[in-house]
């Protein structure tokens, strides 16, 4: 690591090598960094070899610097705008739908759902009444 490199900059690089776990990007002849796989793009990266090759000339910007163990760690992701996130699919889980539920249920005047604390007594008066006990 013959010239400083500081964490923060962006810097071009070219792609040297790729592996299941991230892909190798020299910055100049003598210094060389690697971007993980979860730093390459937004999103799910299933295969790097999906997104880059060898020899691509990229933008990544230096995470980290350990020059006592001579490693640097890049980000292409952090060199690009993050997509906006997609509204909330009509096709919800059933999960999300009951939740969703929930919140709507709750209203300002009050209604929605009770306590059971709230409920026993209730429950007692009704379990009392002559006319809806079985015979």
């Amino acid at each position: 690591m013959s010239e400083k490199i500081e964490v923060g900059t962006v810097v071009a690089g070219k792609v040297t090598g790729i592996q299941p776990y991230g892909a190798f990007v020299a910055l100049n002849d003598s210094t060389q960094g690697l971007v993980h796989i979860s730093e390459i793009t937004h999103g799910y990266v299933k295969d790097i070899n999906d997104h880059l090759k060898v020899g691509d000339e990229v933008q990544v910007k230096v995470l980290s610097v350990d020059e006592a163990a001579g490693k640097i760690g890049l980000s292409i992701r952090a060199t690009e705008e993050a997509p906006e996130r997609p509204e909330a699919p009509a096709n919800r889980s059933p999960k999300k739908q009951r939740q969703a539920a929930v919140k709507s249920a709750a209203n300002d005047n009050g209604e929605g759902f009770n306590t059971l604390k709230d409920k026993l007594q209730e429950w007692i008066d009704q379990s009392e009444r002559e006319d809806l006990i079985k015979k």
